[in-house]
């Protein structure tokens, strides 16, 4: 960890939001800007990245001691989609799957890293927990759809990285709306507004919409995601701007970090 400077939870309070997509995404479009950025697949029951990146090879390991990650589309990437078949089914307890993860940091050689996201399970279960026990986490990002019965889960995710002392740095509201491909009519099918207020009322940032595209969905079944296979469409465009509000707010709270350091550091010297 000594090797990475920033490690970003996406997270989701219920499955089916699209967190795997725009985590995914999100780690191309840091990629792309330039900061040199990691993804983690921490959903060991259902590992998604392998089909949104693309089929590999099997990881290796050169010196038997740590895991060369895959490289795709210029990401340094781990899933257990990649170390077993994959109508391999995981029956594993709690505890198994906290320590597969947490061996995915500690074993996969990532070198030098801006980023390293994690793409977690949903729910609030022992791997959220063992993260939060085990690594220094900079933040975690909350992935919700507009309707209510995926923003009552946001408050109990926010909740439960209020308990383990991550901060929740923001929320990300995926299928905001439907772009008609005939007519580029906006259509809002999950109602509207709904993770800008769920934001609101729980005084975070909201670093924005993301809108429902064919496009989206093809890519992630062809490991082509939108952000590599049409950055001209509005959803890559959204990924691309919510990327780049992340990294400002990572920033600045990094920055914020150094300067109550410093005077700390005085008094020590003094001290």
């Amino acid at each position: 960890m000594d090797n990475i400077r920033n490690t970003l939870l996406i997270a989701s309070g219920k499955g089916g939001v699209g967190k795997s997509t725009v985590a995914t995404n999100l780690a191309l479009a840091l990629a792309r800007a330039g900061h040199r950025t990691g993804l983690l697949d921490a959903d060991i029951y259902g590992p998604s990245i392998p089909t949104m990146l693309g089929e590999a090879e099997r990881p290796r390991s050169a010196d038997g001691k740590s895991i060369a990650p895959i490289e795709i589309h210029g990401l340094k990437v781990m899933s257990m989609g990649y170390m077993v078949d994959p109508d391999t089914a995981m029956i594993w307890r709690g505890p198994m799957l906290a320590g597969a993860v947490l061996q995915f940091v500690s074993d996969v050689a990532w070198g030098e890293l801006d980023y390293l996201i994690f793409d977690l399970p949903p729910g609030t279960g022992d791997i959220q927990l063992s993260i939060a026990q085990k690594l220094q986490v900079t933040g975690a990002v909350l992935v919700t759809t507009p309707q209510a019965v995926a923003l009552a889960d946001v408050v109990r995710a926010k909740v439960m990285f209020d308990r383990v002392r991550i901060k929740t740095l923001g929320v990300i509201e995926n299928m905001s709306y439907f772009i008609c491909p005939g007519c580029s009519d906006r259509h809002e099918i999950f109602a509207h507004g709904g993770g800008e207020k769920a934001a609101a009322d729980l005084g975070l940032t909201f670093f924005g919409g993301i809108p429902l595209e064919p496009v989206v969905r093809i890519g992630g079944d062809s490991g082509q995601p939108v952000v590599v296979s049409a950055p001209q469409s509005a959803s890559a465009t959204a990924f691309v701007d919510i990327a780049g509000r992340l990294d400002a707010a990572v920033s600045e709270m990094r920055a914020a970090e150094e300067r109550e350091q410093g005077p700390r550091r005085r008094l020590q010297i003094i001290q």
